[in-house]
């Protein structure tokens, strides 16, 4: 796997620079050679595009962890059943992916190349396809919105409930959200901002700086009585039952959505393990949603919230970038270390902690941006 992995790693870099034409002829050659496949796929394809990429990127520089890249490609597998994805296609997507990385490499793909991405392919169609077939849940769910609540121009914190059966996940997992109503067949994720209850109620906090097609929607035009569809959780930014380390959650922006659900869980059974949460904004205004993290610091103890303003001279917290100020509260080495926020502040804080020697297993993260 050690070879696969930079053989991979190595032709990745010949097409980097270019991969958003790369994207472009791969869907061009994947609907040429199955027409039947262009009604799976929404009209605008600019985000389904990055999302190809991203699974792709994700892929590469996970192949080298096994238990990861099992883990995260089962997981895909059981995503993209939402698309009505069969068996048979999964030969037409590796088919064209091949010729899309051939022609945007050129002279420089060579024959060990070849024969990587196509064992990798085969590797991750076979466990996709298993993560697929081992699903007794739905592609997707129906979901009716109850509540829906505005923070300033650009953020909605709403709720919906599934309709035929609960929805199975765990705290800090992410779903696949789709408003049928505003756009039809147009996807994207979102972390599930509280954990598993009885009463089967989803909470999402959404933001939409831009033109965002299915966040736009969410912030600005869905409303109680709507029905979304949600399909299957993802992700392993969750806890480990069996740790007893003490946490630090780190989040900005909407990452805060996971920290929450990640906190609401440890309420339920914690009483040994020190929680420490901070969480950052450029200012006051920009911080929302932190009402219900104080309720749970004022009843258990072991739990401090932290909020970080990094551009507000007036404020009376922490000043300073998360960073910053997970220096001056450290070192965070014995610590289960979860991130979650915009790629800038995913990064700079990996590399504080990289810093502080915390060992890389005991981290674990999610980005609200691009890859």
């Amino acid at each position: 796997m050690d070879n696969l992995g930079r053989l991979l790693k190595e032709s990745w870099v010949l097409v980097e620079d270019r991969r958003d034409q790369l994207a472009s002829h791969f869907y061009a050659r994947m609907f040429l050679s199955d027409p039947t496949l262009r009604p799976l796929f929404p009209v605008q394809l600019t985000g389904q595009r990055n999302r190809l990429l991203e699974a792709l990127v994700t892929a590469i520089h996970t192949v080298d962890d096994p238990e990861h890249f099992d883990a995260y490609l089962r997981g895909l597998g059981r995503d993209h059943r939402k698309y009505h994805v069969a068996p048979e296609h999964y030969d037409v997507v590796g088919v064209s992916l091949l010729d899309a990385l051939r022609t945007f490499a050129g002279d420089q793909w060579t024959i060990e190349y070849d024969q990587a991405w196509r064992d990798a392919y085969a590797a991750i169609a076979a466990r996709m396809l298993a993560g697929a077939a081992a699903d007794p849940n739905p592609p997707f769910w129906h979901a009716e919105v109850l509540t829906h609540e505005r923070y300033g121009r650009d953020i909605a914190v709403f709720t919906c409930q599934p309709l035929q059966y609960p929805l199975p996940y765990r705290a800090g997992q992410y779903v696949s959200i789709e408003a049928p109503r505003h756009l039809a067949r147009m996807w994207r994720t979102y972390s599930i901002a509280n954990a598993p209850g009885e009463d089967n109620v989803l909470e999402f906090h959404v933001r939409c700086r831009n033109a965002g097609w299915v966040s736009g929607a969410l912030v600005r035009r869905i409303r109680p009585g709507d029905l979304l569809r949600v399909a299957a959780p993802m992700g392993s930014m969750t806890l480990d039952p069996e740790s007893t380390r003490d946490v630090l959650c780190v989040a900005s922006g909407v990452g805060l959505a996971p920290v929450k659900a990640l906190v609401e869980e440890l309420a339920r059974y914690n009483r040994t393990r020190w929680v420490h949460v901070f969480v950052g904004a450029r200012t006051e205004a920009d911080l929302y949603g932190l009402e219900s993290l104080y309720r749970l610091s004022a009843r258990h103890p072991w739990l401090s919230v932290v909020p970080v303003c990094s551009a507000d001279p007036s404020f009376s917290g922490e000043h300073g970038t998360l960073g910053q100020a997970l220096d001056r509260f450290g070192p965070w080495t014995g610590h289960d270390c979860f991130v979650s926020g915009s790629t800038k502040m995913v990064r700079s804080t990996l590399r504080v902690l990289a810093e502080q020697e915390v060992p890389s297993e005991n981290i674990r993260y999610d980005t609200f941006g691009d890859t």
